[in-house]
């Protein structure tokens, strides 16, 4: 059975994986899977992810924090690992305050009968993030939970965080978005009415609606596969995508827009998975709505040439 729960309705007892893990990146990877399939440890027990809702830094800064996997989506990555649920806590001031103690005691051993948890290296917790792995280890051993924990996974340029992968977006370094992760960045999104523009222009666009919660790349064109589960075809259909503002029709309001390519059909309503293969160019302003036609099929045929970056 899986299960987005809270801790009062998630299934018990529990192996943990402990942590925000937005992204779900190669890191928090390493974290997860010491408890994906708890089975592996001769007990009955259901794997589960414990994270939190809003994201800790939104509550304690008072500032909005878009998040690379909102909890659908992270609950998508979660269950094609193996977790059996994830559990969302909601962070609140009244948790944020939680001693330590109080915090293993009433989240982790009440709540969530906890007999494995699984963390990272850096792992902090409990009031004014005062609590360290060293801590978390002391005070579950009160209860005979076992404590895993997962050294920092590194790249090339340095520790694999969320943050990276956030730079890298701003930046449209996709390649670089794809080593963190391991997988290409995703966006989701219903296909809504837009202003029939690129149908004029003799590109028709699919117009999506994503998750406000979503972290968006730089605004620009992309190449991209696209992924629709009313498909039986297995395979994605190749794209190109804008994200931006439209400034040659002096757009105002932003947009994500996808171009199928060499496909047809009404895909109005219907939930699209975009995958962000290269960053072609950056948004402009072109002279004139021929000049943006000749644009959107150089674009076309680089994206089939599979050039980019």
């Amino acid at each position: 059975m899986w299960s987005i729960a809270s801790p009062t309705t998630a299934l018990k007892p529990t192996a943990i994986a402990l942590g925000n893990f937005d992204g779900v990146h190669r890191g928090h990877q390493q974290v997860i899977q010491p408890i994906a399939g708890s089975g592996h440890f001769g007990r009955d027990l259901y794997s589960s992810v414990v994270t939190f809702f809003p994201h800790p830094q939104e509550v304690l800064t008072g500032e909005k924090k878009l998040l690379l996997t909102p909890p659908e989506e992270k609950a998508a990555y979660l269950h094609q690992m193996g977790v059996d649920q994830l559990v969302i806590v909601p962070f609140n001031q009244q948790l944020a305050h939680l001693s330590p103690q109080e915090f293993v005691s009433q989240i982790l051993v009440e709540s969530l009968q906890a007999k494995i948890i699984s963390v990272g290296e850096d792992f902090r917790f409990g009031y004014q993030r005062r609590g360290s792995v060293e801590d978390l280890t002391a005070i579950a051993a009160q209860w005979g939970i076992k404590v895993i924990i997962t050294p920092l996974q590194n790249c090339q340029e340095g520790r694999i965080s969320s943050s990276q992968i956030r730079l890298a977006l701003t930046d449209g370094d996709l390649l670089q978005v794809k080593r963190l992760l391991g997988r290409p960045y995703q966006l989701q999104g219903t296909v809504i009415e837009g202003q029939q523009l690129g149908r004029t222009l003799g590109f028709p666009t699919a117009n999506l609606k994503v998750s406000p919660q979503k972290f968006l790349p730089r605004f620009g064109v992309y190449s991209v596969r696209v992924y629709n589960p009313l498909w039986t075809e297995t395979q994605p259909v190749m794209g190109v995508m804008n994200l931006g503002n439209r400034p040659t029709v002096d757009g105002v309001q932003q947009t994500l827009e996808v171009h199928l390519l060499n496909w047809s059909g009404d895909l109005y309503d219907q939930t699209l998975h975009v995958e962000l293969e290269s960053f072609l160019r950056p948004e402009q302003k072109f002279a004139s709505l021929d000049a943006l036609k000749a644009q959107i099929a150089a674009d076309c045929e680089t994206a089939l040439s599979g050039v980019g970056s």
